[in-house]
């Protein structure tokens, strides 16, 4: 219902209480705020198909613009058109100007995901073949030549190569990189403007500059060989920047109430950090960990120099060459054969499961414990425990004129 003010108020000034219009439409009642109605989601599918009517008509009918990118541009600003005009019509400009913005942020994400998927599908489309072999994945590249069947060789060697030098890489950044956003975020000071501006420029280092200087350092200076600790070291060097920033990000979004309510009760400066910050940037901090690994895992350059090629299974890091997946990609793409570009195909696919298995890992442990909430009966009933209620029904007290 409706509320319509007084209209018989004389005074000017006078206090008055509105009155419910008898006559006015009842209102309708809306689910929730972020939920559209069934008007609005009419008007919202049916402009983004009147959008792509119209592109179809344009291009295949009025002008000689034939093709799908023509057809997806010209979509894109027809619905963007029809979407203006609808919104408009029933909100005004107000109206317009949203329902554009989140046509927008739609295509956008629309197109993010397109990219992302038409990627995974060509890429374990090229290696189909090959992934097809149990061989693939329990036997390594030793003897095996870049024109022979799929029923030779294997990457078994490349994972357990790239397993191990992300192993070692994370055992050393994951620390380091904790440590040096709380240092930047919780201590602070003039070193730590200096620390921060040192991790922000070492996120755009190249990833050859970090394979040089490995070398250049552990194993030209120190004498150690080539090997799958070098390389993890080497990678260390690129993740290190990446899990440092975004770790200092996730702790500047903790709430600096939680902090001060902790010191207020007496905790030190270090059991705030590790019982109150710590545990509620945990799921912030895994992300950052699984950014950092994405870009280490992936790293080819500098496994060449620190490591080189292996064809053959070596588990321990320090004896001698070990390789990885990118490089095991790499190796058999500059080679021109089918055969050996569809095993770097499906050596691709395999790094593409990798990296999806350990995102998975990371948020499944990062994940914040779920409490159960039982419902317990109350330890006293109010019911029983009111002594009135087993007085039975109280008579209502006499009248005066009925007293005798």
């Amino acid at each position: 219902m409706t509320l319509a003010p007084e209209t018989d108020a004389a005074v000017v000034g006078q206090t008055f209480l509105p009155r419910y219009d008898e006559d006015a439409a009842p209102a309708v009642p809306r689910a929730s705020l972020g939920r559209l109605t069934a008007d609005e989601k009419f008007v919202r599918i049916g402009s983004v198909v009147s959008g792509v009517a119209l592109a179809w008509l344009i291009t295949q009918r009025l002008l000689p613009l034939d093709g799908w990118p023509w057809f997806l541009v010209m979509s894109f600003v027809c619905t963007m058109l029809v979407t203006a005009v609808t919104g408009a019509m029933t909100g005004g400009a107000v109206e317009a100007r949203d329902r554009m913005a989140a046509t927008v942020m739609n295509v956008g994400a629309a197109v993010v995901l397109a990219v992302l998927v038409s990627a995974v599908v060509f890429v374990a489309y090229k290696g189909w073949h090959a992934l097809t072999h149990v061989n693939f994945f329990t036997q390594d590249m030793s003897g095996v030549g870049p024109k022979d069947d799929f029923d030779k060789g294997g990457v078994l060697h490349a994972i357990v190569g790239s397993l191990i030098q992300v192993g070692i890489a994370v055992a050393i950044t994951l620390p380091l990189g904790i440590g040096t956003a709380i240092f930047m975020t919780e201590v602070g000071g003039r070193f730590a403007r200096l620390v921060r501006t040192v991790v922000e420029a070492m996120t755009a280092l190249p990833s050859i500059v970090a394979g040089l200087f490995i070398y250049t350092v552990f194993i030209v200076a120190l004498g150690y060989p080539r090997s799958g600790l070098a390389a993890g070291l080497a990678i260390s060097v690129m993740m290190l920047p990446i899990i440092a920033r975004a770790s200092d990000v996730v702790l500047r979004v903790v709430p600096g109430g939680l902090r001060e309510a902790s010191l207020a009760l007496g905790a030190s400066r270090w059991r705030t950090v590790w019982h109150v910050v710590l545990p509620t940037a945990r799921p912030g901090l895994a992300t950052a960990c699984i950014l950092g690994i994405a870009r280490g895992i992936g790293e080819t350059s500098p496994v060449l120099l620190t490591s080189g090629n292996a064809q053959f299974m070596v588990v321990n890091p320090t004896d001698g060459v070990m390789n990885s997946l990118p490089l095991f990609v790499y190796s058999l793409v500059r080679t021109g054969e089918p055969n050996a570009v569809a095993r770097a195909f499906a050596g691709a696919t395999v790094l593409l499961a990798v990296v999806m298995i350990l995102f998975v890992t990371a948020r499944l442990i990062a994940r914040p414990k779920r409490t159960k909430t039982t419902r317990r009966r109350p330890a006293v009933d109010l019911v029983i425990a009111d002594p009135l209620v087993e007085m039975g029904p109280v008579a209502p007290p006499a009248r005066p004129e009925e007293n005798p």
